[in-house]
């Protein structure tokens, strides 16, 4: 699947045979934000439908995925991601 055609909310998309990238601490200060103003769920939704057009992802700055519930809500996308046979690098 070729994904260069677009800016991902979050993954930066690469060559159609390699994977998307998100950074962890892009999404970690995104969250942030979304706690402020309230839009958390949609955050993860719109990540949700980012990966629904990607087969795989690379992790970025692991170390910004220290806060509880960010991993919790992210694990939840993540997981819905592996079912539909996605892979995270």
């Amino acid at each position: 699947m070729d994904v260069t055609r677009r800016d991902f909310l979050f993954l930066k998309a690469g060559a159609a045979s390699h994977p998307a990238t998100l950074s962890c601490e892009t999404l970690y200060m995104r969250f942030l934000d979304s706690q402020l103003d309230g839009s958390t769920e949609r955050l993860f939704a719109q990540l949700a439908d980012d990966l629904r057009h990607v087969d795989a992802v690379t992790l970025t700055d692991r170390s910004w995925l220290t806060d509880a519930a960010l991993s919790e809500q992210l694990e939840t996308v993540f997981d819905d991601f592996r079912k539909r046979g996605g892979r995270i690098d």
